[in-house]
């Protein structure tokens, strides 16, 4: 038999990506998880979700838990009769936290788990290009997979990443509106002024060094030129707050393409607007992984 007998567990974290200047490229994974419980049944598909997106995802072939387990099993040869997916979302969905690339991740790791002998099969670099190619860009998948800070990029059609050990606490402010990747992408322009692509090398490098030895460096290493100020027009509050915290000194950046902004610290939940949610989180050292 190709599969294992009973259900795995996955868990896999929220992620922020750009983290100011480090468009498409740095990436945190945070102490806020999705899990996702598979098994292999005789025939069809069974999904059931709790939490966030309950009322709005799709529960047969669209689901995208489900599409990256296919993918994943097609790499690996199998293909199961039947898949059961039970989906716990506590990351929100549609506000830059990386939703997508959790699920990704956690499907692919889901699949790698029911094939016997599936780790050696299928390995982690084979995994993290994988999970590159579902989501069409690394900087999220890359934090999802290994856990930690990561650096993300494309080395020709090969997705590279360096993972680095660091410790930071950070407060997530979630809006109550949702704004998508595609909009967001929408609104960034096609060529940007020199000046600013030289300032964002500078604070991406400079970003580097002040999560893993300069902490005090954070709200210089924050600044961006490249994409947040393009994309304010579709989330002004979320702007508004950013440069609000960051006029008080509080290292501050839109999460991902937003609307969430990510404040390195604790202690800031007066900054609440109402009717948005505060989540004191830190970095998570772990990927995705069956628990």
């Amino acid at each position: 038999m190709s599969f294992v007998d009973g259900e795995v567990r996955v868990r896999v974290p929220a992620t922020s990506a750009n983290l100011g200047p480090g468009f498409d490229a740095l990436g945190l994974a945070l102490t806020l998880f999705d899990e996702v419980t598979a098994s292999v049944i005789d025939s069809g598909i069974e999904i059931v979700v709790e939490g966030e997106g309950a009322d709005t995802v799709p529960t047969g072939e669209d689901h995208l838990v489900y599409q990256a387990m296919v993918s994943a099993f097609d790499l690996l040869g199998e293909t199961p009769p039947g898949v059961r997916l039970e989906c716990k979302n506590r990351i929100p969905h549609g506000r830059g936290l990386g939703s997508s690339s959790a699920a990704i991740a956690a499907g692919i790791i889901a699949a790698r788990a029911l094939v016997v002998g599936g780790e050696e099969r299928l390995d982690a670099g084979s995994v993290y290009q994988l999970a590159t190619d579902l989501e069409g860009h690394p900087d999220n998948v890359a934090p999802a997979l290994h856990g930690g800070f990561t650096i993300a990029w494309i080395s020709g059609a090969a997705a590279e990443v360096e993972r680095l050990e660091i410790s930071h606490d950070v407060t997530v402010f979630v809006p109550p509106s949702e704004v998508s990747t595609k909009t967001a992408r929408g609104l960034l322009p096609e060529v940007v002024p020199f000046g600013d692509a030289a300032a964002n090398v500078g604070r991406a490098a400079l970003m580097v060094a002040a999560l893993v030895q300069s902490p005090e460096r954070l709200i210089f290493a924050t600044e961006d030129r490249l994409h947040q100020s393009y994309r304010s027009t579709a989330m002004p509050d979320s702007y508004k707050l950013m440069q609000q915290m960051r006029v008080e000194g509080i290292p501050a950046v839109i999460s991902g393409a937003g609307p969430t902004v990510l404040a390195f610290g604790h202690g800031l939940t007066a900054w609440v607007p109402e009717g948005w949610a505060a989540h004191e989180l830190s970095i998570e050292s772990r990927g995705a992984r069956v628990f």
